[in-house]
């Protein structure tokens, strides 16, 4: 065909026409890696409606794919966006066993309260402001901070009466406060990811499980467990992280950083409590059907959670103040449903 301005102009409104008839590629796209089962609250309730809120934030310009199988263990992941194997991912503070994240264990003491809402911009807010927590995730962007409902304690065929029953109980903790409490108390701690629980608990390696209420569905646990102990304000909590590798994070333009902040932050801390929420109320109803007993926490038994926790509360009181921070302060912003002795 011969070149001319007629079959120019004719090949140039073909073009734009191919354009308009098929969606352009996004800029970027981030992979997360996500470690949970793909059908758990949290991915289902947070993570994947923030990845469609990133989208929707930056115009297409920026996509997030949650992966359904993760690139590494769950207590690698902060690592792996920290070296670039991933690009986002998200995480438990105390699955990493050096002392890094020693800051954030404000989020992990008991007493912070019912709501994981509240308790989860409270820790945005506190640990961001008053505990420079971006200093304490060095080599990637902090875009979310949050916890899960009120820490509970699960057990089969265990039901505590007395502060002195705990001897020979073993439980599974996910590290950090929870399992220091918890030997505290007596009992014989074990770590493992919530992945592995379903299993050591119908093998009989584990008597009983700090979780949250929203695990009895979650991990199917409800034909399991036959008692669930509660403490008011939650007898620990843990500290969970979303972050994004530094360099990918450094490679978007500031429109799009802004963009994705807007829905990150405080807004994914109550996108996250919410979702906790909502397991939580399907975790209490899973119980109530099993027939399963859900009872507080006798008062000696609270008297000796109170008895543990003070001097771990007062040596990380003393770690936080020699890093040149009000460690007082901070946790007091934290427990907010914390019962006079």
């Amino acid at each position: 065909m011969k070149l001319n301005k007629r079959n120019f102009l004719k090949g140039a409104a073909l073009a734009a026409g191919l354009v308009s008839a098929f969606p352009a590629f996004a800029d970027t796209t981030l992979v997360l890696s996500s470690w949970l089962p793909p059908r758990h609250p949290l991915v289902i309730g947070a993570i994947k409606p923030w990845a469609k809120q990133v989208e929707d934030a930056t115009d297409g310009r920026v996509t997030v794919r949650v992966l359904s199988k993760p690139l590494g263990a769950p207590p690698a992941h902060f690592d792996m966006a920290r070296d670039g194997v991933a690009d986002i991912t998200y995480g438990l503070h105390s699955f990493t066993s050096d002392d890094r994240f020693m800051r954030s264990r404000v989020g992990q003491f008991s007493f912070l309260g019912d709501d994981a809402v509240e308790t989860s911009k409270n820790f945005w807010n506190v640990y961001t402001v008053q505990l420079d927590a971006a200093g304490e995730h060095a080599g990637t962007k902090l875009l979310g901070l949050f916890t899960h409902g009120q820490g509970v304690l699960l057990s089969k065929d265990w039901h505590f009466d007395t502060a002195d029953q705990f001897s020979g109980f073993k439980v599974r903790t996910p590290g950090g406060y929870p399992a220091d409490l918890m030997s505290g108390l007596g009992a014989t701690t074990l770590f493992m990811s919530s992945g592995e629980v379903y299993e050591k608990l119908t093998r009989g390696v584990i008597d009983g499980i700090c979780m949250a209420m929203d695990s009895v569905r979650a991990f199917k646990l409800d034909k399991h467990i036959t008692d669930v102990m509660t403490v008011p304000g939650g007898l620990y909590n843990t500290s969970w992280f979303l972050v994004m590798n530094e360099g990918q994070w450094d490679a978007l333009t500031p429109e799009d950083q802004d963009a994705i902040m807007s829905v990150s932050g405080t807004a994914f801390a109550e996108l996250a409590g919410s979702a906790w929420n909502d397991a939580d109320g399907d975790g209490l109803a899973a119980t109530e059907k099993a027939g399963i007993t859900v009872y507080d926490a006798d008062a000696g038994v609270l008297d000796k959670v109170l008895e543990v926790s003070a001097p771990l509360e007062a040596a990380w009181i003393e770690a936080v103040d020699a890093q040149g921070f009000e460690g007082t302060a901070a946790l007091a912003a934290m427990q907010t449903a914390k019962p006079a002795r």
